[in-house]
């Protein structure tokens, strides 16, 4: 196979195996953000406008889930042939072969985690960035002009300010520190940092975080919360749109072997990157791109799974690049595969997306609350009730659950020709 025909069957693959997305329907923030069009309310924030212009783009085509669905994929399956693209380069220095590129694009194109960048519309934010960041590496393994890089890099930050970590990533790709070559990319990063921070937006975000936990809690926090992601890449089990976890604050054993496992693990992927280079970039690359969400900077939500949407291609390519039995890639394949089908169906509907997510984390309350309002917006009054008690068991102080729980007990049965109050934001 020549390199178009590896990249196009990569992209056909990522492509034909998120068909089922086709049929999902908006979920959670795509309410705020898309269907009462929060976009158009926010383009003037100056925070991720490239990507809120691409939804502003699918909305005036069409109010429907299916356009926004279709982008999503059409996304992923660029990616996977970015993917592909960039590994190729990779491979070849390493000797490792192009068929191990492309095993890696096709592992990366159908694990089931990344059903959530692309299955949930939201999720795109990770999805877009990353179609813009993978084309800046590759122009950059390419040897283009310096510049052209820099422009993809800047549209990657329009989409999703996470993307800040491509001027180490070039360094891990080059192997090198190579300044003149890298230039542009640092200084594109350094403009982009300072607009940033000069946004009233950015800077209350950022402000907020850091008013929800402290930094050593954060820590703490951010330890479990990465070693959830690496359940998630490793099990195939367990994706759950809300995942609640819990906010720590001090040491615990478990917790204390979750350091030093990780610890050890990013101390041997540096001892690997001159012995063993692909060993080493797959687990420096998985690390490096779960920095910027998984460090000191506070998130409301410690761990998404869509965090893992590029994250994961590192540790594949290296996975591909050392393991010769291809049939037992194969078989990852195939595994991969049934697990995203099975993953997207749980999008088809409001109610199966929140069941999934309260039998993944039954203890989450806002989990609880959302599938509340899912169970009233289909009719089943009783099966609402028992949720929102659930919520405000587990959270007393939870107001949406508790108002939604009133206006519940106040609605009188449907009758023809009138309107119940509805049910609170999620």
């Amino acid at each position: 196979m020549t390199g178009r025909s590896r990249a196009g069957a990569a992209a056909l693959a990522a492509a034909a195996v998120h068909v089922p997305s086709m049929w999902g329907v908006f979920q959670f923030d795509d309410y705020n953000v898309i269907v009462n069009e929060g976009f158009a309310a926010t383009m003037g924030s100056g925070v991720r406008p490239l990507l809120k212009a691409s939804y502003a783009l699918n909305w005036s085509l069409s109010h429907g889930p299916a356009g926004f669905h279709a982008f999503n994929i059409a996304v992923h399956a660029l990616n996977a042939a970015l993917v592909y693209a960039l590994g190729a380069e990779l491979c070849r220095r390493w000797k490792a072969g192009e068929d191990a590129a492309l095993a890696a694009a096709l592992l990366f194109a159908l694990h089931p985690a990344q059903t959530e960048a692309v299955t949930y519309i939201c999720g795109r934010s990770s999805s877009l960035m990353a179609s813009f960041y993978l084309g800046a590496a590759l122009l950059y393994m390419r040897a283009a002009p310096g510049l052209a890089a820099a422009a993809l890099f800047v549209l990657s930050l329009l989409v999703k300010e996470s993307a800040i970590t491509l001027p180490a990533a070039l360094i891990l790709l080059d192997g090198r520190l190579a300044w003149r070559r890298q230039a542009p990319v640092w200084l594109a990063a350094g403009a982009g940092l300072l607009v940033m921070l000069a946004s009233a937006r950015y800077r209350d975000l950022l402000g907020y975080g850091f008013t929800q936990r402290g930094f050593l809690d954060n820590v703490l926090t951010q330890v479990n919360g990465v070693w959830y992601l690496l359940a998630r890449l490793t099990t195939l089990r367990g994706y759950n749109i809300d995942p609640g976890l819990p906010e720590l604050s001090a040491w615990t054993p478990a917790l204390a072997a979750q350091t030093a496992g990780l610890a050890a693990l990013l101390a041997f992927g540096a001892w690997s990157l001159r012995r063993r280079p692909a060993l080493g970039f797959g687990i420096l690359w998985f690390f490096l791109q779960l920095a910027p969400t998984n460090s000191f900077v506070p998130r409301l939500d410690p761990a998404n799974d869509r965090q893992l949407y590029l994250a994961c291609w590192g540790p594949f390519l290296a996975l591909a690049a050392t393991v010769r039995a291809r049939s037992a890639l194969a078989v990852l394949l195939v595994l991969f595969a049934g697990a995203s089908v099975s993953r997207q169906l749980d999008y088809r509907s409001e109610v199966r997306l929140w069941e999934a997510s309260v039998r993944e984390a039954p203890d989450n309350a806002r989990a609880r609350n959302n599938l509340g309002l899912a169970y009233q917006e289909a009719g089943r009054r009783e099966d609402a009730r028992a949720q929102y008690r659930a919520a405000l068991r587990l959270k007393p102080d939870y107001t949406r659950a508790g108002v939604n729980l009133r206006l519940l007990e106040w609605e009188a049965p449907a009758r023809p020709g009138t309107a119940a109050p509805g049910p609170a934001p999620r």
